[in-house]
This record gives structure tokens, C-alpha cells and sequence, in this order.
């Protein structure tokens, strides 16, 4: 058989050998379709122990589909062509495992006998296998970096909160929301791409970004306060650096809640009177939350920045604390407005200081505010107290006491007169309103009642 051409005559176990080493698997199978031999590449180690096969019939090793394949092409295979059949074939044995193999069929002259020659074909599904699963690992990939993109869109699109962000490599802007723009005086596509210390008057890129990069690692450095350059609003910037695909990014929050618009001079009074009147002036929500406040009243309570006071409840520098609040919120929510408050203010390191406190009511406005002014009335207050810490015409009235009275009923009296006093200052400063005015005294509603009663007060102001 193999003396022809130019090829020698081969020892049959040679001819074994180049056979099983040419193919992963090798089989003769006789016109009778049973396997007659079976050679194994002694390389290819992932067929196990197949020599059991020898003596099968080759229906016992194929797959019902393999084996009508194999049948359909046996016409194809003629004993005078040279061009071999070769056909995809999955075995399975007895524990139904199946594995593809590539076959190459030669017939045999002698006998008609069929050599197969196989490549196992599981290394190439098994890189199919991988392929599909990193093409689906893409896939999901994709769609969640898409839904991401959705979340991130919609989110800077609907926030009320003014959002830019810049890259610190180029200075421009990379991305902002609408209400960014609103206060930028631009649209979004115009705005995008460009330098964003062009927006405002006065900055020079380098120095801008510098100044944004040192306040975003700082603690405690206050906020930047800018002019917008459209708009002529003044906003206050914080800065956030965070890096992304190696790239730094500093996301700027815009903060125009307690800017005062400079457009006309009545504007650019109102600005300067914020922010250099030696009152001070705080804006705060509906339910005393410090929104913004200027440098007087940042003196007034020994701040260092506004950091330190916004977003912190009014009733914490209030030395009556709620109580005060209560009787400021009540009132200005009540008839717009409240006059001169007495009170006091604690400092952030324990001080006190006397206060008068104005307030007003803002609710023109989807969010209402309570604007205050708050003026230092400590160099008064000192004035109105004697050396001796009680009037003269209190004195001289104890002093007509002594003789006429027992030095108990003296005190009973002028403690009396005190209590009436306090009770009536209290009354006065809650407009009438008790439960506050038991509050402010540290007293049950149950006893200012009997008080009001004992001085004939329960029924002031009409009551």
C-alpha cells in the first residue's frame, strides 16, 4: 500500500507510530462498522483510556447524528479518488460524554477498510466557549456603563444644585448641569469646553485652578466668593477634587443662595451694606437653619468662616437657645416681622454678648427665609446698669421701707415687685404668647397661670 511514488516500503510498527503521532486519534474501522484499531497520539493526553474501543461497533461510540452524518457521506468516499472526506464528528461512550473531533476518512484498497484520522476539536470550542463569554461579559459591560451614563445624566439634569465640572489639566469646563448655566448666564452648549476662569471677573486661569486645588484639600478654608462675569451674581464656589481615568477633575458647587445681585446701584448697595455693614445680617430657612451670614456676624459669634456657621441651627448662638427661636419663628411667621429682641448670643469659645435682633419674614418665594439683623447692643446694656446694680429710685423706695416694715416683708415686697416685672417682660417680649413666656421663666404653664392671676394679668391685652 505505501510502495508508491517515491515513498518507500514502511515497517507496519513505524506506520504506526507516524499515524498516531499525525492525529490526536486514530481509527481502522472495518466495512462492517466496527472499530478495528485505535491509536492515540501518546502528546495528547485529554482522550484517557479510549483503547477499550477496539471490537465496538462504531454506532456504540458515535453520536446518533454523527452517525446518520457519517453514513450520508461514505458514497463520497471512492477507492480511485485521492481526495479524502473529512467530516466533524462528536463521540460520546458509556457515560454519554461527548467530545467533537475533525475527521479525515481514507479508504483502504485492500479490504475496504476506512482509516480515520482525527484532531480533537475541544481545545477550539473551548476558546469558542471563552469567546462568546468575554463577547456577553462586553455586552453587560456596555449596558450597565450605558445605564450608568442614563443615572449620571439624569441626575445632573433634574438637580437643582448648580454643578461644573473642570478638568485641572486644561482648566475648561468638561461638564455642568442646567442650573449651573442658569447662573453662568450661558447655555450648556455654549458653555462647555470653555475656560471657566473666563466666567468670572478678576481670575486668571492659573491662579483660579491653584486657588481650587489648595481649598479642595483644606479643612477648614472658606469657600470662594466670585463675581460672574454674564450674570453679575455673586456666587460662592466649593471645590471637590476626585481623579478619574488618570485625569484630575474638580467638581465646583455654585452656591448663589445668599449672593445679592450687583446689576444696578441699589443692588450694589445692598451688596456692600451685606457685606460691610457693621450690622449683622443672616439668612436663615423656615426652621432656623443658618443659610448664609456676613463677616459682622461672623464677629459677633467669633467665627473664623462662614464654613463654620452654615448649615447650623440659630437656636446654638441664641442663649435661651430654642426658646429664643421659638418666640422669633412664632412671631415673624405670625405678623411678618419682630423689632428689637433682646437678647443674648454665645460666642463658639463661651462668651456672651448682648444682642438686638431684627427680623423679617420672606415668603414671596417657593423657599421661604428669615432674614435677621443683628445688632450689638453690649456698650448699651452696660450703660443702663448702675455700679451698684440697682437704680437709685429702688433704693430710695427699700430704703422708705426701713422702719415701717419687717425686714421679711420688705423682701416679700420688693421680691413681688421683681417677679411682677420679669413676668410682664416675658409677656412682652412673646407677644402675649404664655407657653413661650413660661418657657423663656423656666415655669410650668400651670404655675405663670396662678402668677398672672396673683398680679391680675391673666386677663391683659383683652383676655
Amino acid at each position: 500500500m505505501m510502495n508508491m511514488g517515491k515513498i518507500p516500503l514502511i515497517a507496519p510498527d513505524l506506520l504506526t507510530d507516524i499515524l498516531a503521532s499525525a492525529s490526536d486519534i486514530a481509527l481502522l474501522v472495518s466495512p462492517q462498522r466496527r472499530i478495528l484499531s485505535v491509536l492515540v497520539n501518546p502528546l495528547h493526553r485529554s482522550f484517557g483510556q479510549v483503547g477499550d474501543w477496539e471490537g465496538l461497533a462504531l454506532s456504540d461510540v458515535l453520536a446518533p447524528d454523527s452517525l446518520a452524518k457519517f453514513e450520508a457521506r461514505l458514497p463520497d468516499l471512492r477507492a480511485e479518488q485521492r481526495v479524502p472526506v473529512t467530516m466533524e464528528l462528536n463521540h460520546r461512550d458509556r457515560e454519554n460524554w461527548t467530545f467533537p473531533v475533525r475527521y479525515s476518512l481514507h479508504r483502504v484498497s485492500q479490504d475496504d477498510s476506512i482509516l480515520m484520522l482525527g484532531h480533537d476539536l475541544r481545545p477550539v470550542a473551548e476558546v469558542q466557549q471563552q469567546l462568546v463569554s468575554a463577547q456577553l461579559a462586553l455586552e453587560r459591560d456596555y449596558e450597565s456603563q450605558r445605564e450608568m451614563d442614563t443615572r449620571y445624566r439624569v441626575l445632573m439634569e433634574i438637580s437643582r444644585d448648580p454643578v461644573v465640572m473642570v478638568s485641572m489639566s486644561t482648566g475648561r469646563m468638561t461638564d455642568l448641569n442646567p442650573a449651573a448655566a442658569q447662573i453662568l448666564g450661558g447655555s450648556r452648549s455654549e458653555l462647555l469646553g470653555a475656560p471657566i476662569a473666563q466666567e468670572f471677573e478678576g481670575r486668571r486661569r492659573g491662579e483660579l485652578l491653584e486657588a481650587l486645588s489648595t481649598l479642595a484639600v483644606s479643612e477648614r478654608a472658606a469657600p470662594i466668593e466670585l463675581i460672574v462675569r454674564r450674570s453679575q451674581r455673586r456666587v460662592v464656589l466649593t471645590p471637590t477634587v476626585f481623579r478619574a481615568a488618570g485625569e484630575r477633575i474638580v467638581l465646583c458647587q455654585l452656591d448663589a443662595s445668599d449672593a445679592v445681585p450687583v446689576t444696578d446701584d441699589l443692588g450694589d448697595a445692598l451688596g456692600r451694606l451685606y457685606h460691610e455693614g457693621v450690622d449683622g445680617i443672616v439668612f436663615a430657612d423656615g426652621e432656623g437653619v443658618i443659610r448664609a451670614a456676613n463677616e459682622s456676624f461672623l464677629n459677633l459669634v467669633d467665627a473664623a468662616n462662614i464654613s463654620m456657621v452654615r448649615g447650623r441651627a440659630l437656636s446654638d448662638y441664641l442663649v435661651r437657645g430654642s426658646v429664643d427661636l421659638r418666640v422669633i419663628l412664632d412671631t415673624v411667621k405670625r405678623t411678618g416681622h419682630l423689632r428689637m429682641y433682646a437678647t443674648r448670643l454665645t460666642t463658639d469659645f463661651s462668651g456672651q454678648i448682648a444682642v438686638e435682633i431684627s427680623a423679617s419674614w420672606l415668603n414671596d418665594r417657593p423657599n421661604p427665609v428669615l432674614a435677621l439683623v443683628v445688632r450689638d447692643a453690649s456698650r448699651a446694656d452696660s450703660m443702663r446698669r448702675s455700679p451698684g446694680g440697682m437704680g437709685e429710685d429702688g433704693a430710695r423706695n427699700v430704703m422708705e421701707l426701713v422702719g415701717a416694715s419687717t425686714l421679711k416683708e420688705i423682701v416679700a415686697e420688693t421680691t413681688d415687685v421683681i417677679e411682677r416685672m420679669c413676668i410682664e417682660t416675658a409677656l412682652e417680649l412673646t407677644r402675649n404668647n404664655r407657653v413661650a413666656a413660661a418657657d423663656m421663666l423656666s415655669l410650668s404653664r400651670q404655675s405663670l397661670y396662678v402668677k398672672l392671676r396673683k398680679y391680675g394679668l391673666l386677663n391683659k391685652d383683652g383676655e
